[in-house]
């Protein structure tokens, strides 16, 4: 397994660097995200606006979120750059944005009133959201002009979420114990060093891989024809709207290190909680590619979400009682989560060789930038949704503008038995009712591993039209 992360294993088509260089692309790009998904409700909490009028700004963003992504998977399809590249001059922009807007995202003026704090939120949150459209539709999309094998997608699809992980644990290391009573820094600081070690790491993908099968006679796409391409793609729809319950309802992230200062009476226990939900993605990262040989994803992924609803009942019924049961549920818990996270995209490149062979559209900018809305959307539904449920008056949480956890435990201010019961609920089985309602819809996903395999030879002309037809199981 680990010789395929330094050889090129017979019948794929990349070489080692530029593999390489796409693994650790995530690595930088997860640092990233990771900061924005998982501690901008911490900084806007600690900035002490109003959770409601910062939880409407997340929401009245992505309107304009469904709007930038729509116009650039067309730009994106339609553009043609003289170097002939499709997806690296993508890449060389948001390189460049990306951590800027990061930083404007996490440079509120302190001492600014709260309409001036909620207004710079707005303009940096749409900012860094048109920046992440830049990168996230053509590092996703360049895979299927890398190669067309599917093992190999698959592969590199999983090794990187081995790299993505590594960067989802030094942003969570760095910001749970720069921000801690013992270290006493904040969150500005923590957004200037991610930003730094995420450039170094999304730089070498620009000079190291190879865009293979780029479409010279690509339809030019408009609006109304995107539309009728995507309700063509129907398993593009059906996956993305189960990703979108699972995804939007997935508030823990958001409330982790909360969880870990008022339920177990430690923020740095955040490290913890981090740590087990790290583990199994980076072990499975490796394991994944052996197992979609023996096991379809889409099976997979039913099996993984079904263990997670279980597992996350008994943790809100009995985890909050004994921090032991709940490290070894936890565990337990996380390693459907991991294998889920790592295939989590696989799905994506398949939704795109369906949409081309059913329709002989190539529109790849148009599927990863539903992708990347879906993620980004959810995202802020999801960290909205949480700040909108805890900030009900019938919750009782009480805000306050602190930089770190040090002011906060020198504030004296302390939330009801009721709010940390809300608090709790909404950690725990608000992510898993999400979970639910996406198995509910993935049960009408009956794209297989196989079928796309023959899909993307035919796409690819390796076999023809007439011989597709008959190797596949069913007809699409």
């Amino acid at each position: 397994m680990f010789k395929k992360l330094k050889e090129t294993p017979l019948g794929w088509e990349t070489e080692s660097k530029e593999r390489k260089s796409y693994y650790i692309y995530f690595a930088g790009q997860n640092m990233i995200y990771s900061l924005v998904s998982t501690f901008l409700v911490t900084y806007l909490m600690f900035q002490g606006v109003n959770l409601a009028k910062a939880g409407t700004i997340m929401l009245l963003v992505k309107i304009w979120d469904a709007v930038n992504d729509a116009i650039f998977g067309v730009i994106f399809d339609s553009v043609r750059f003289r170097s002939g590249k499709k997806y690296l001059p993508w890449l060389k922009i948001s390189t460049v944005l990306i951590p800027i807007s990061t930083l404007l995202l996490f440079l509120i003026p302190k001492s600014s009133g709260e309409t001036l704090k909620l207004v710079w939120f707005a303009v940096a949150y749409i900012c860094w959201d048109t920046a992440y459209t830049l990168c996230d539709v053509p590092i996703y999309g360049v895979i299927t002009s890398m190669t067309k094998n599917m093992d190999e997608r698959n592969s590199m699809l999983s090794y990187k979420s081995i790299w993505g992980g590594v960067g989802t644990a030094i942003t969570t290391l760095l910001a749970n114990v720069l921000v801690s009573q013992k270290v006493n820094s904040n969150y500005s600081v923590v957004a200037v060093v991610v930003c730094i070690f995420a450039v170094a790491t999304m730089v070498p993908v620009l000079f190291s891989i190879k865009e293979r099968y780029n479409s010279v006679d690509e339809e030019a796409f408009t609006i109304r024809k995107m539309f009728s391409y995507l309700f063509k793609n129907k398993y593009l729809l059906i996956y993305y709207i189960g990703f979108f319950f699972y995804s939007a309802l997935n508030v823990s992230a958001a409330f982790n290190i909360f969880v870990s200062y008022y339920i177990f009476n430690n923020e740095l226990f955040a490290l913890v909680v981090g740590a087990i939900g790290v583990a199994p993605q980076l072990i499975f990262s490796l394991l994944v590619p052996r197992m979609l040989k023996k096991i379809d994803k889409t099976k997979l992924m039913m099996l993984c979400n079904i263990l997670n609803v279980v597992l996350s009942v008994i943790i809100w019924l009995v985890g909050k009682q004994n921090i032991i049961v709940y490290i070894v549920l936890s565990t337990l818990r996380a390693i459907p989560l991991g294998i889920y996270g790592v295939i989590m995209f696989m799905f994506t490149p398949d939704c795109a060789e369906y949409g081309k062979y059913t329709s002989g559209i190539e529109a790849n900018g148009i599927t990863f930038a539903i992708q990347t809305f879906m993620v980004k959307l959810t995202a802020a539904i999801s960290g909205a949704l949480g700040m909108f449920l805890l900030g009900l008056k019938s919750t009782g949480w009480i805000s306050i503008e602190v930089e770190n956890f040090q002011e906060l435990s020198s504030s004296g201010v302390t939330q009801s038995a009721h709010a940390l019961d809300v608090l709790w609920f909404i950690y725990v089985i608000v992510p898993a009712i999400g979970s639910l309602l996406g198995l509910i819809v993935w049960k009408f996903y009956k794209l297989n591993d196989k079928d796309v395999q023959i899909m993307a030879d035919c796409n690819a002309e390796k076999i023809t039209r007439e011989e597709a037809e008959k190797l596949l199981s069913r007809k699409y």
